[in-house]
């Protein structure tokens, strides 16, 4: 008997298998090709650029793009719910590292959408719709009764 398939909210799939790798890309398209205005805006000011603050923003770049073909290209690639919650719970505890980073712009990174510009909106609030729904994922929100989707698969 072949396992029982389960099908994924559309919010999840249309978050985790678009929305968030589409925006993964820009990041990266931003953090290679167009270093000094993603700088600019990361850190607020102006700052040099020099030769090893190009190539750190390409192995940025190389990262944003991991994080885009993983979540796209490994979730799209499986139905097994014990994948998607293992990526998912590995890009949590991204989440919740890409938010201490920011925090070393101080407290009001986090409360002053005023001051925040386009790279700010994706450092806070769109990191935070990514946990949160991570965790809504990981607490089986949305997945049918608690339990029941453990070794099932996934659509």
């Amino acid at each position: 008997m072949a396992p029982r398939q389960t099908v994924l909210p559309l919010a999840y799939r249309a978050f985790f298998l678009i929305i968030e790798p589409v925006s993964a890309l820009v990041g990266a398209f931003y953090a290679h090709f167009r270093q000094r205005e993603y700088l600019a805006m990361t850190s607020h000011a102006s700052p040099p650029m020099s030769f090893g603050t190009s190539v750190v923003m390409s192995q940025l770049a190389n990262l944003y793009l991991l994080f885009a073909l993983n979540e796209a290209l490994v979730l799209r690639s499986t139905g097994d719910l014990r994948v998607w919650r293992t990526v998912l719970f590995v890009l949590l505890v991204a989440d919740f590292g890409h938010l201490y980073s920011v925090s070393a712009h101080g407290a009001w990174m986090f409360w002053d959408a005023r001051r925040w510009n386009a790279i700010d909106y994706g450092n806070v609030p769109f990191v935070y719709l990514g946990a949160t729904m991570r965790m809504a994922f990981l607490a089986g929100v949305g997945l049918g009764a608690p339990g029941e989707g453990k070794g099932k698969k996934a659509a």
